[in-house]
C-alpha cells in the first residue's frame, strides 16, 4: 500500500513538473488542479480574522473552477436595486426644445444609485437584475408656462410609453390656471438590460422645468 501511495504521488509530480497541471478523474485536466467528480474536506480551520473573509469568499463558477469573490460584493448583489435623481445644472430652470412633441428630461444629478444603473450623461436607467419595479417621476414647469392641449410627463420601457401623465394647460382670459405639476407612477416587470426612460409629451414648443430637487425628480425601487 505505501508503495502504491508513493508510486502515485512519483506520477503526480512528475505530470506537475511536465505539463503544469493534474487531473483527478479526467485525462485531460484544463486546470492546474482539475477534479472531476466530489470533493471532500474533513477538516478545516476557523478564521478569526474578519478582514481576511472580506476577500476570501471562494465560489464555484459556471465553468466549475473555484475563484475568489469580496463579501462585499456578494452582499451587494443580493440588495434590491434603488434609484434617485434630480436636476445638477446650475440656474433656476432647465429649457427643454420639443422635438415631435416630446423631449428626454435630463435628470443629471444622482441621490443614489445602489448598483450604478442609471448613466447620468444619457438619462437611461438600465435593469441588472429581473424583478418587479416601483418607478415614480415628478415635475413641475415654471410659472411662465404656456396654454396647451396637452402637457405631460411619460415613463417608458425600452422607448415604448407605459404609464403617462397628461392634460391640457388650461387658460382663462389668456392666463394657464392649469397647475403645472405632472407625476405618474407605475409598477413594471423589468428584465435584466431592460431600459427606463422619463420624457415629457406636449404640444409644446419648448418647456422650462424648475430646477428644483423637490420639485422635480425620479425614484426606482425594486421591491421583488
Amino acid at each position: 500500500m505505501k508503495f502504491t501511495f508513493f508510486t502515485v504521488l512519483a506520477l503526480i509530480c512528475t505530470t506537475t513538473v511536465a505539463t503544469a497541471q493534474i487531473g483527478i478523474g479526467t485525462t485531460e485536466p484544463t486546470a492546474t488542479l482539475d477534479v472531476n467528480g466530489d470533493v471532500r474536506i474533513r477538516a478545516i480551520s476557523e478564521e478569526i480574522i474578519t478582514e481576511v473573509a472580506e476577500d476570501s469568499v471562494l465560489v464555484l463558477s459556471r465553468d466549475g473552477r473555484v475563484n475568489r469573490i469580496s463579501s462585499k460584493r456578494i452582499i451587494e448583489s443580493t440588495l434590491k436595486s434603488t434609484v434617485k435623481a434630480n436636476f445638477a445644472t446650475g440656474g433656476a430652470t432647465i429649457s427643454l426644445s420639443i422635438l415631435s412633441g416630446r423631449a428626454i428630461i435630463p435628470f443629471d444629478d444622482e441621490e443614489f444609485d445602489t448598483h450604478e444603473e442609471y448613466e447620468n450623461t444619457t438619462y437611461i436607467y438600465e435593469a441588472k437584475q429581473d424583478g418587479i419595479y416601483d418607478i415614480y417621476a415628478q415635475i413641475k414647469a415654471s410659472s411662465g408656462i404656456s396654454v396647451a392641449t396637452n402637457f405631460g410627463l411619460s415613463i417608458l420601457k425600452n422607448g415604448n410609453v407605459v404609464a403617462e401623465n397628461s392634460h391640457a394647460n388650461i387658460g382663462v382670459l389668456g392666463v394657464n390656471v392649469t397647475p403645472p405639476t405632472r407625476n405618474v407612477q407605475t409598477l413594471l416587470q423589468l428584465s435584466e438590460g431592460d431600459l427606463i426612460t422619463f420624457e415629457i409629451a406636449t404640444d409644446l414648443l419648448s418647456v422650462s422645468l424648475l430646477n428644483s430637487d423637490k420639485d422635480c425628480f425620479f425614484t426606482i425601487q425594486q421591491i421583488r
